[in-house]
């Protein structure tokens, strides 16, 4: 079976392989990264258990091509912010967030093409969209600023980050806790 809905399916094998069951060859991560960045769709899954992993694999190809290319996208503030909301109350109303943010930014991205286009037509300025860097920049700014807003919105009392006081206080105390546990698991290492 090449397709599955229109998806083209991938099978990971138990030696890490994939193979793409539409073009009936194996494929690299790199390959996928291809595909992804040519809008294919496609599902990774498991080809023993039939599972569906294409979460998984398309997470390891961007912390591929994070350690590849030295150029990351997911700054560590970011990676830190996304890390805190697991097991948080707003952990299920971020990913629906993340996607309605990454579609907005595309459409300003198209948006922003077109106005260079209409604005400098075929010139080297035109082709070039690392020139108008300061309209990214705002574009990155209000949607950060939309995304702070929106988080404030369902957690009134997390906009204040605690001060620097309480932050050292606070690692104060974890580090007596720990030093604490050490102490514990010495005697219990003694006794036994």
């Amino acid at each position: 079976m090449a397709k599955n809905d229109g998806q083209i399916v991938i099978k990971k094998y138990a030696n890490r392989r994939l193979y793409n069951t539409g073009t009936s060859t194996y494929v690299t991560l790199d390959d996928l990264a291809v595909m992804v960045k040519k809008g294919e769709d496609f599902t990774v899954q498991d080809a023993k258990s039939g599972d569906d992993i294409t979460h998984s694999v398309l997470t390891q190809i961007i912390f591929e091509q994070e350690s590849k290319t030295g150029n990351t996208l997911l700054p560590i503030s970011f990676l830190r912010q996304l890390i805190s909301y697991y097991g948080d109350q707003m952990q299920m109303v971020v990913p629906s967030y993340l996607e309605h943010s990454m579609q907005a930014f595309t459409d300003q991205q198209v948006q922003m093409r077109e106005q260079i286009n209409k604005t400098f037509g075929d010139t080297p300025l035109g082709k070039n969209l690392q020139v108008p860097m300061a309209l990214v920049e705002e574009t990155v700014r209000r949607n950060t600023e939309m995304f702070q807003q929106a988080m404030k919105m369902f957690s009134p009392f997390a906009n204040a980050a605690p001060p620097k006081e309480t932050r050292k206080a606070e690692a104060k105390d974890i580090d007596e806790l720990k030093e604490q546990l050490r102490a514990l698991q010495t005697k219990l290492d003694n006794l036994g």
